[in-house]
């Protein structure tokens, strides 16, 4: 196909679909999937408590835990300064990086990932982010939860053992306020909504649908076999959802990194939920994005913040769909 601009309703931004990439030598970067191993016992690991700090909550039977949630030990966020900006020069400013930053273990299963889990720990682990978010939402001075899952080396992973972290910040992000502006800018309702009922009806770029939540490869696709997992149920926070829909939404995450890992391989992805700052109550729908790491970023996108995408969305849905259990 030719190259194509296309527009990111969310964020404002362009990205470029442009196919003829695929054929060059080694499209795909090069993966290295496992965590180089440490001289010490995994700390997330039964048994080893007490190399993490007290946790924060458990999940599970009496005596054990099946999800556990702990502050981290080395915090981006900490303190309960209040946000006040600093000014020391013409172009430097800076505040106090005051916040909550704690890790989400997703199961005593070493080798587990986010595809692996149960239908019962999925929930659990959805629980726990629902919980700790409204905990977030009630410490003075934050704005705004991010919960995130980095799967392999490539996304960011430290350690092996299945986790994500859990950071309450007393700013909102740059990509919240993007895709903030982007509902209100859209004219036409909800925007994830409108997109759900066009998806639906032409099915080109549905990966699954179910009765809580749609997978689909967005039509402005950044990266190859880029997915996002749509709620259903119109809703801004992640953490107002009641268990069934995000038990629903949290299934769904494991259909889509199951397929993609029926598709591509091992590979390493982050999974990353954009739901509305606490007190929001303008236009938003709450969403996950599932960010495949197959190829890197080069000069044109570092300098220009355009991304290349050198698998059509259209044909990433098809195969990852052609891949779906028949039932």
């Amino acid at each position: 196909m030719t190259s194509q601009l296309r527009l990111d309703p969310l964020t404002g931004r362009w990205v470029v679909v442009s196919t003829d990439r695929l054929s060059r030598p080694a499209a795909f970067a090069p993966r290295l999937l496992q965590v180089q191993a440490e001289d010490r016992p995994c700390p997330f690991c039964p048994g080893n408590e007490e190399a993490t700090p007290p946790a924060l909550e458990t999940y599970g039977p009496s005596g054990g835990w099946l999800v556990r949630v702990v502050a981290n030990l080395y915090p981006a966020f900490s303190g309960d300064e209040p946000m006040v900006v600093t000014t020391k020069g013409p172009v430097f400013s800076e505040a106090p990086a005051s916040g909550i930053h704690e890790v989400l273990v997703l199961s005593p299963v070493h080798h587990d990932t986010w595809a692996d889990l149960t239908e019962s720990q999925i929930g659990l682990v959805m629980a726990a982010i629902r919980d700790r978010v409204d905990a977030h939402e009630h410490t003075p001075g934050l704005r705004y939860s991010q919960a995130i899952v980095n799967s392999g080396r490539e996304a960011g992973a430290s350690i092996e053992h299945p986790h994500g972290q859990l950071m309450g910040m007393s700013f909102v992000p740059r990509e919240l306020v993007d895709e903030q502006a982007g509902f209100s800018r859209f004219a036409g309702g909800c925007l994830l909504c409108t997109t759900l009922d066009a998806e639906l009806d032409t099915g080109h770029r549905v990966v699954e649908a179910t009765d809580q939540a749609v997978v689909l490869c967005p039509f402005w696709s950044g990266t190859p076999f880029e997915m996002m997992v749509v709620p259903r149920h119109h809703g801004p926070h992640l953490h107002h959802a009641d268990l069934t829909e995000l038990e629903g939404v949290g299934l769904a995450m494991q259909s889509a990194v199951s397929l993609l890992r029926s598709r591509v391989g091992d590979v390493a992805y982050n999974l990353v939920f954009h739901s509305a700052p606490y007190r929001v109550t303008g236009p938003y729908h709450w969403h996950v994005h599932i960010w495949p790491k197959l190829t890197t970023q080069a000069g044109f996108e570092l300098g220009t913040g355009v991304s290349i995408n050198v698998v059509a969305p259209e044909e990433a849905a098809r195969e990852l769909r052609s891949r779906v259990p028949a039932h």
